[in-house]
C-alpha cells in the first residue's frame, strides 16, 4: 500500500479557498510536507521575480516541498489544455516560460515538471500541431534536465477535453517515446492519472502492469466526481496494490476537488 509520506496535494485544485502563497501552510497544517502546482500564474508565464520570490519563501517558510510544477499550459483550470501543440502565441507563451518554469523548480528542489499538450485547434493541421508539440516538447525536456528533473507527459481524458489528442495511455506513451527519441536525454515520464484514465474507461490494473515502467508520477481523484476517494466507485486499496505489485514507488498527487467541506476536511480517507 501507499505509505502515507508519498502523497503529494495538488494545491492548485486543493487549497484553493486560500491564496497561493498560504496554501503551503495550509497543507503542512493538513500533515503534508510535499505539494505540487499546476502553472500558478495562468495569465503570466513570465512573472515578476517577486513572485516567485514570494512562492519560494511561502515554501521554505512552511518545510514543504515542491513535488511539481506544470509549465505554463494557458487557461487552467478553463477552456485550454496546455499550451505547446497551439500555434502562434500560446506556443510563444510556453517557450518563453520554459527556462522560467525549470529554473524555479531547480531552486527548489522540484523533480518533475508537467508539461500539457493542448487542443487541437482550427488553422492547423494535426501534422502541424503534432510537429510543433514534439519541438516544444524536446525543449522542455532538455530544460528539464539541466534542472535535474523529468518531464512528464499526461494523458487526459476524452469527455472534459474533447479536443485534445491525448486521451489514452497509448497515446500519451507514444509522446513519451517520440520526446526520448528526439532528444536522446531518457527524460521524458509517463503521468499516470488514474481519473482521467478512469474516465476514458480504460482498464486500470491492465495500465498499470503495461506502463508503470514508464511512470514517474501517479494522480488520484475518485469517479465519478473528482472527488476524494471514497466519494466515488474506484476501489484505491487495489489500484495501489496493483501500482505496489508493478514497482512503482513514487509520489501519488491528490489531485481532486475537496467537496463543499474544504480541503482540510477533505483527507478523512486517509485514516481509513
Amino acid at each position: 500500500m501507499v505509505s502515507p509520506d508519498r502523497f503529494t496535494v495538488n494545491a492548485s485544485i486543493l487549497f484553493t479557498e486560500l491564496p497561493l502563497l498560504k496554501r503551503p501552510a495550509a497543507a503542512a497544517a493538513a500533515g503534508f510536507d510535499k505539494i505540487e502546482l499546476w502553472w500558478p500564474w495562468v495569465d503570466a508565464p513570465v512573472p515578476e521575480r517577486s513572485e516567485l520570490d514570494a512562492l519560494r519563501s511561502a515554501l521554505e517558510d512552511a518545510q514543504v516541498q515542491l513535488t511539481g510544477l506544470n509549465f505554463y499550459a494557458g487557461q487552467l483550470p478553463g477552456p485550454d489544455r496546455g499550451a505547446l501543440s497551439v500555434p502562434g502565441e500560446e506556443s510563444e507563451k510556453f517557450r518563453a516560460n520554459i527556462d522560467v518554469t525549470a529554473d524555479f523548480a531547480q531552486s527548489v528542489g522540484c523533480k518533475a515538471l508537467n508539461a500539457l499538450y493542448g487542443n487541437r485547434v482550427d488553422g492547423a493541421t494535426e501534422a502541424e500541431q503534432d510537429a510543433l508539440a514534439l519541438e516544444n516538447l524536446a525543449l522542455a525536456a532538455r530544460a528539464a534536465d539541466r534542472a535535474g528533473a523529468v518531464l512528464l507527459i499526461e494523458a487526459l481524458n476524452a469527455p472534459e477535453s474533447p479536443k485534445c489528442p491525448l486521451v489514452s495511455a497509448p497515446r500519451a506513451l507514444e509522446v513519451v517515446d517520440a520526446v526520448n527519441k528526439a532528444t536522446g536525454l531518457d527524460n521524458a515520464r509517463f503521468l499516470m492519472d488514474l481519473y482521467h484514465l478512469s474516465m476514458n474507461g480504460e482498464d486500470l490494473p491492465a495500465v498499470i502492469e503495461a506502463h508503470t515502467g514508464k511512470t514517474a508520477h501517479v494522480q488520484i481523484a475518485d469517479n465519478p466526481g473528482r472527488g476524494a476517494p471514497g466519494t466515488g466507485s474506484l476501489d484505491f486499496d487495489s489500484l495501489f496494490s496493483h501500482l505496489d505489485k508493478a514497482g512503482y514507488d513514487g509520489l501519488v498527487g491528490l489531485e481532486y476537488k475537496p467537496g463543499d467541506n474544504g480541503s482540510a476536511a477533505s483527507f478523512g480517507w486517509r485514516q481509513k
